[in-house]
């Protein structure tokens, strides 16, 4: 009944007389005030209670304390004439909304919001839309669920390996196989034929490839064909590629196809387990390396390849909303000269990297494989870092880099959050 009568004051201000009501307080405080007590919508429903503001409205619903700004909430309006449904896109042009909008009348029940604005038009939105959609409620959530993981972890998980038929044929095969993925950042595809041309068959399933100046699908051999490190046979420690692309790869693809010789072995480390270890124990450290960004250059002139790479990013990305890690950017490789920030920093910037490189290190962080013809692993490579003990003897790798939003595509269309 309070909030019925509150939408009555509310169209009752807006009067012909043009006068302010005695009860309406001044300055920046809320115009209105509604107690502060929860109002049950229905027996079954989720306490909801709410009170207008100048500016915006705050929406109590369940746990959830919402402020939803009035511009907001015209803007995101999902009646007919603002949204096309069929398409998924808005039709309201956001720069005709007027600055200073405000609702002439509100109503809520037990599972909608209904606002009415100055030209008559009405806006519903659904309360658990609201919950799910606001600020508050985005900063409750996660993006991308997963497990962060030593090997210990890993190991004890079984991850399945993917049989390749029907990770091919099959939607069920190809759902557990990006569930692994998107849980552990690594997955496997077992029995493929050890060629280029199936390997590219296989990546293919669930992404677009990323041709770079590697090309599409490339061969990896220690003939120092292209000017890196991983085109030898010593070992390489522990990185994620690409650090020197504006957005480094998404996905990487490893198909050894032949090997004649010792050692060779593949590091993964889980990056966000070490990065999560380094926040708990000195988030000082871990926000300075989600804020400082390097230079990352990849300088190439070697036979007929000439190229000049470079991208800029902090070592840790992060959603700013819930401080979501979504991206480490590591290669001491590749990191350029650090020029990028003063010298009062830089000293706290190398401590912070110490501390987590100390973590990457830590020998139960490791998770050692061995790649054989017929076995595909693919890599996280916004997550999960990758190396190589060295070897002997002929070793010959195929794979490709994945447009990472075409594989959140193809998980997403099976029903995976992603």
């Amino acid at each position: 009944m309070w909030c019925q009568r509150l939408a009555w004051l509310l169209q009752g201000r807006r009067g012909s007389t043009g006068h302010r009501w005695p009860w309406l307080p001044r300055g920046p405080r809320p115009v209105l005030a509604v107690p502060a007590r929860c109002h049950p919508t229905a027996p079954a429903s989720p306490c909801c209670a709410w009170q207008l503001h100048r500016d915006h409205l705050e929406l109590r619903y369940g746990s959830t304390v919402m402020r939803l700004d009035f511009v907001w909430l015209r803007d995101h309006c999902r009646s007919a004439s603002c949204y096309n449904a069929k398409t998924n896109q808005r039709s309201l042009d956001t720069a005709s909304v007027d600055l200073a909008i405000q609702p002439q009348a509100v109503r809520v029940d037990e599972t909608t919001l209904f606002l009415t604005w100055p030209d008559g038009h009405v806006t519903r939105y659904g309360l658990e839309w609201l919950a799910r959609n606001s600020y508050e409620g985005q900063k409750q959530q996660v993006m991308h669920p997963r497990i962060l993981w030593n090997a210990e972890i890993y190991q004890q998980a079984q991850v399945p390996s993917i049989d390749c038929q029907s990770f091919l044929e099959t939607d069920e095969g190809l759902k557990e196989f990006l569930q692994n993925f998107l849980l552990y950042g690594i997955a496997f595809v077992e029995n493929v034929t050890p060629t280029k041309e199936d390997t590219e068959i296989l990546a293919k399933r669930i992404s677009i490839i990323r041709e770079t100046i590697y090309g599409r699908m490339w061969y990896f051999t220690s003939d120092f064909s292209r000017g890196d490190t991983a085109y030898t046979k010593l070992a390489l420690d522990r990185h994620t590629d690409t650090t020197y692309f504006q957005e480094p790869c998404g996905i990487q693809v490893f198909h050894c196809l032949k090997h004649e010789g010792t050692g060779g072995r593949t590091l993964l480390v889980d990056g966000f387990h070490a990065a999560e270890r380094v926040l708990r124990q000195a988030p000082e450290h871990f926000e300075l390396l989600a804020k400082v960004p390097l230079k990352h250059e990849y300088v190439e002139n070697v036979g007929g390849c000439h190229n000049h790479m470079i991208g800029v990013g902090p070592v840790l990305n992060v959603y700013p909303w819930n401080n979501e890690l979504y991206l480490i950017r590591y290669n001491n490789y590749d990191r350029a000269v650090i020029n990028t920030v003063p010298h009062d920093v830089v000293r706290r910037w190398y401590h912070a990297h110490r501390a987590l490189t100390a973590e990457l290190r830590r020998p139960d962080n490791e998770l050692w494989v061995k790649l054989k013809p017929g076995k595909v692993l693919f890599v996280d490579n916004w997550r999960v870092l990758h190396g190589r003990e060295a070897f002997t003897g002929y070793r010959q790798l195929c794979g490709c880099y994945l447009t990472r939003d075409d594989v959140l595509n193809t998980a997403r269309l099976l029903g995976l959050q992603a």
